[in-house]
């Protein structure tokens, strides 16, 4: 694999923001594995939580944004790391927005059928 453009780029910056920012990666990367595992987990360890074709959808708008959280980790990961080098103000990212609201309706959806599977 070759070396990103941007790194030849600006300055190198401080190592204790570089690695701040690669923490960071790391998070949306668990983050983007916790949801296939929950994908992978419902439909294994859960097959009566919900009808068939509702299950499969669900787990597959989990792995699919689990997936797509992953690639834009390294996307964040190297806008922010471009930025530094260039003393550029960090770039604001929607991403964090719309991951909240990913999980606050999984998790809304995942408590309802709970319920009406008891």
């Amino acid at each position: 694999m070759r070396e990103p453009e941007w790194r030849k780029t600006g300055k190198t910056p401080d190592y204790r923001f570089s690695l701040a920012n690669e923490r960071t990666f790391l998070a949306w990367i668990r983050t983007s594995l916790a949801l296939l595992a929950g994908a992978v987990a419902i439909d294994q360890l859960a097959p009566d939580i919900a009808p068939q074709t509702v299950r499969i959808v669900l787990c597959v708008v989990l792995a699919l944004v689990g997936a797509g959280l992953a690639f834009m980790a390294y996307r964040r990961w190297g806008l922010m790391e471009a930025a530094m080098r260039q003393d550029q103000a960090l770039p604001f990212s929607r991403v964090l927005l719309f991951m909240t609201i990913v999980v606050a309706v999984a998790a809304f959806v995942f408590a309802v059928l709970i319920l009406v599977a008891r």
